[in-house]
């Protein structure tokens, strides 16, 4: 008897919740939403009644961010989170919208747009669109949305950089996004110098597609899952090829291949789980085990805020991007308290979450406005925007400072020099 009553009936731990409403205190939606039920009682509470009747379900858990800060905050490591959204997929009747697929398409929307780039940057900047927007399509008039790049990062890879990254030995995979490759293909080319620099090679995954999580996110789970299954096949090609990881640069992208293609998307990843990273846990894993060194320029400086995104708090490596930065001389760092930007990927770009939204970043925005750094600094192109959309202020990804700040020469030179010569030389050298 025992036996069965410690067996859990979810995959989530729900029956290891203790009611102890520390998730709902952590809660952003909860402190600004009273319509909202809160994590507790919209996952653990009501997932027992849902599993026996479907008529439990609560629309209102659509209000949920998918940040994890409730997972972050539970004592018993309960996955409240993914109770909340795998009540989404499996129970809710709402069918996704013309909006929601739109929003939710990152890959196409970016194909389409990327070919008349200059067009699709205009009218979107203009007013009477955005108004169209608001009415038609219930997009936010307050919202602008990112510029689009003439040329893909995929389509400059391969013209200027594919060719260069056969002379290395040592190789890591790249999965860009699709932020990277419709959006800023800037961050994927500074990753590149990065690795070029510290005698590493840079591979494409054979076939990428969007990671996934604008799709989960707007009812689009199915869709969702057959690109994973995509993603995850890539990724297998390149651990058989001895590449070393596959890096990202967006902390989303990372967490959802990670955690939410088995959570939630039933997509089986442990054998390739441990190699999927973002590059600065790679790069400062590769500097603490002495395999590689930087070196930055001596008359760099900068003042900057770091925003902890929440999907980098989930995965616990925000120490990996604040210490990489932290070895750069003239950077001078400033921790942000960590608080939800709102905007969670497309949440914040509908209409009807924009004051909710705005409510929940508005303590971080003030606090940027109090610091006045000269930029800000997050692993999330999402919070990028967000914050750039709320303050004055510019957001850059800490590869990309790292990038801004390298002394390229000096760091090729000690990345070849032979091994046991290493030791003996002095230099700027970013050591933890």
């Amino acid at each position: 008897m025992s036996e069965i009553q410690l067996k859990n009936i979810s995959r989530h731990e729900l029956e290891q919740c203790l009611k102890c409403s520390i998730c709902t205190v952590y809660c952003p939606v909860s402190a600004v939403e009273p319509k909202y039920p809160g994590p507790k009682h919209s996952g653990p509470d009501l997932m027992r009644y849902r599993i026996k009747d479907a008529a439990f379900f609560n629309e209102n858990l659509k209000m949920c961010l998918n940040c994890k800060r409730c997972e972050v905050a539970c004592p018993n490591d309960v996955k409240v989170g993914d109770i909340i959204q795998e009540a989404r997929i499996k129970y809710s009747t709402h069918t996704p919208s013309l909006r929601d697929r739109m929003l939710a398409n990152t890959d196409f929307v970016g194909t389409m747009a990327t070919m008349v780039a200059p067009v699709v940057n205009f009218s979107l900047g203009l007013k009477p669109a955005k108004a169209v927007l608001h009415t038609v399509m219930g997009i936010d008039k307050h919202r602008t949305f990112p510029s689009y790049s003439r040329q893909k990062f995929e389509t400059w890879f391969k013209k200027e950089a594919e060719e260069q990254q056969k002379q290395f030995t040592r190789f890591v995979s790249y999965f860009h996004g699709c932020y990277v490759n419709y959006n800023y293909p800037q961050l994927g080319k500074d990753l590149v110098k990065i690795m070029n620099a510290c005698n590493y090679g840079v591979h494409l995954l054979e076939k990428e597609k969007c990671c996934g999580v604008a799709l989960i996110a707007n009812g689009l789970s199915a869709q969702a899952k057959r690109q994973g299954t995509v993603n995850l096949k890539s990724m297998r090609r390149s651990i058989e090829n001895r590449d070393e990881a596959i890096v990202t640069t967006s902390s989303t992208c990372t967490f959802t291949m990670r955690d939410e293609y088995k959570h939630l998307l039933e997509l089986d990843n442990a054998d390739v789980r441990d190699s999927l990273m973002l590059a600065t846990r790679f790069l400062h894993t590769l500097i603490t085990a002495g395999k590689i060194r930087l070196a930055f320029k001596k008359d760099y400086r900068k003042k900057v805020a770091y925003h902890s995104a929440c999907h980098m708090e989930r995965l616990g490596w925000i120490v990996y991007s604040t210490e990489l930065m932290r070895m750069v001389p003239g950077l001078d760092l400033i921790m942000l308290e960590s608080q939800c930007c709102g905007i969670a990927g497309t949440y914040g770009f509908k209409k009807e979450n924009y004051e909710r939204s705005q409510q929940i970043g508005a303590t971080l925005f003030d606090h940027i406005n109090e610091i006045d750094p000269d930029c800000v600094s997050t692993d999330c192109e999402t919070c990028k925007w967000q914050i750039e959309m709320s303050t004055k202020y510019k957001v850059i990804n800490p590869i990309s400072l790292i990038a801004e700040a390298l002394d390229v020469e000096e760091t090729r030179r000690l990345n070849t020099v032979h091994e046991a010569d290493k030791p003996h030389i002095q230099g700027d050298l970013a050591m933890p």
